[in-house]
């Protein structure tokens, strides 16, 4: 429990320190965006060009642990959306509602952590995990998220600015970019690999840093009355289904592969379980934020999951030790 608290407690004072930013008005409320611009298009591209980059590939093509992951985050995201849908809540909120449910912290908290207590060989299944979200759960999220204007245009001009919201999106180009810079054994020259190193490491502590800033800017808008303030049951069942559906889905899936006589490995499930029991991606309120989906409802599911997800991460880390 030690262990867990000493590697989690940096991510949580992050968010605070961006919280408590923003109400003391150290930083301007006028920044956040510009803040949220730099790691959505300059930092976390980097850090994640770096992933693919130093992953072997042969770690990613892991098809029974890919399989079993994907078929969970796609279960996910269409029972977050079903039960999310209302007059309040429409395919932009709700899409995102169903991202920030469906991915977890895998990048900025995932594959440190799971590391530190599982051992080097957890980052191959972890990172597997977050190529999917990127690549396959975000695009859909992002496409469904531009279907609110398919009654008014047609069906056609939904799919268009879909493909447009999909293909604007950097963090899958540059897993990909990555991946194939790994495949082909290609060096960046060594002061333009420095410059996209210095970005990477930026990424974690600035989207977390604005994570808590954003969260205190929606509270602050909303005393303000310049914005209605999320209703509590708007945002808290997306946190919970993150927190105890997802990981529990991801085990029973899981459960049902190896059963089924697929040569899914059992340490690979315990890390996706694992993974799936993280709290909520922050970089998905980035996400909200360029595509103008409510980012105080998407910062407060991602703020209740991380606070929680300290006793309940623990208890599944406890759990899974007790039974293997």
């Amino acid at each position: 429990m030690l262990k867990i608290f000493v590697i989690t407690f940096p991510f949580f004072a992050l968010v605070l320190a961006g919280y408590l930013a923003a109400r003391r008005r150290m930083l301007p409320i006028e920044a956040i965006t510009g803040l949220n611009g730099f790691v959505l298009f300059f930092a976390l591209p980097c850090m994640l060009y770096r992933f693919g980059a130093n992953t072997p590939i042969a770690q990613l093509l892991d098809i029974p642990a890919a399989v079993t992951w994907l078929v969970c985050g796609l279960i996910m995201v269409g029972f977050t959306i079903a039960i999310s849908l209302n007059s309040r809540i429409g395919w932009n909120d709700a899409a995102f509602g169903a991202l920030v449910a469906a991915f977890p912290n895998s990048g900025f908290m995932g594959v440190p952590l799971l590391v530190a207590l599982l051992g080097a060989p957890a980052a191959g299944p972890t990172i597997l995990t977050m190529v999917i979200d990127m690549i396959v759960i975000t695009s859909l999220c992002i496409a469904l998220s531009r279907l609110d204007g398919a009654d008014k245009h047609g069906a056609g001009k939904a799919l268009k600015n879909a493909l447009k919201g999909v293909l604007a999106n950097p963090l899958p180009w540059s897993i990909l970019l990555g991946a194939l810079v790994s495949v082909l054994g290609f060096q960046l020259p060594q002061p333009v690999n420095q410059v996209v190193g210095m970005l990477a490491d930026a990424a974690s502590p600035v989207a977390l840093f604005t994570i808590g800033a954003v969260l205190a800017r929606s509270q602050m808008l909303a005393i303000a009355g310049h914005v209605p303030a999320p209703r509590l049951g708007d945002y808290l069942p997306a946190a919970l289904l993150k927190l105890f559906l997802h990981p529990l889905l991801v085990l029973l899936v899981g459960a049902s592969v190896i059963r089924l006589g697929v040569p899914l490995d059992r340490f690979a499930l315990k890390v996706i379980v694992l993974v799936a029991a993280l709290p909520s991606a922050s970089n998905v309120s980035l996400l909200a934020e360029r595509f103008g989906a409510d980012n105080g409802r998407v910062a407060r599911i991602i703020l209740v999951s991380t606070a929680a997800a300290f006793f309940t991460f623990s208890m599944a880390v406890g759990w899974l030790a007790g039974s293997a």
